[in-house]
């Protein structure tokens, strides 16, 4: 019982410590490279971090996904692209390096709204653990560490009962 207690707290402490790369869908499903999509603004909702990935969903026959300097893409020029995403039309493009990067669709769908700007930073770093805050007794409720304290407490106590 204390192994998977301690288990359960090693859980619990590196998900409220920790963030993972996520997995964005570039347009917010699962085939959103396409057409008069609003991309720009699906961008502005999401924050990128380095080692973050953009998934773009699309049909391979018409469309493709190119990485372009911010001259190309403001001019829907793909001419000179970085590199050529396009692999089957479910491709993925890791975030390596924090920087803006720039995509767009070739064949003139850079006119129609087929363009992306996202700007990858550094995951935030937490400050050195804040001390628990007790009040009334009990854990505070915006602390991470006081709702870890409150599962421990629950599940102490059912091992006592149990």
């Amino acid at each position: 019982m204390l192994l998977w207690l301690i288990t359960a707290v090693n859980i619990l402490w590196s998900t409220a410590e920790s963030r993972g790369p996520v997995l964005h869908r570039v347009g917010g499903g699962k085939y959103t490279w396409a057409p008069n999509m609003n991309l720009t603004a699906w961008a502005m909702h999401e924050k990128f971090y380095v080692g973050d990935w953009l998934y773009f969903g699309f049909d391979k026959t018409r469309y493709n996904v190119l990485e372009v300097s911010k001259m190309n893409y403001n001019n829907c020029d793909d001419k000179s692209f970085i590199t050529n995403i396009t692999r089957g039309g479910r491709d993925v493009f890791n975030l390596t390096e924090a920087r803006p990067y720039y995509f767009l669709s070739g064949l003139g769908y850079c006119f129609e709204g087929m363009k992306v700007a996202v700007y990858a930073q550094y995951a935030p770093t937490d400050p050195d653990p804040a001390p628990l805050v007790v009040r009334n007794g009990c854990p505070s409720q915006s602390s991470g560490y006081g709702i870890i304290v409150m599962v421990l407490a629950l599940l102490a106590s059912s091992a006592v009962v149990g």
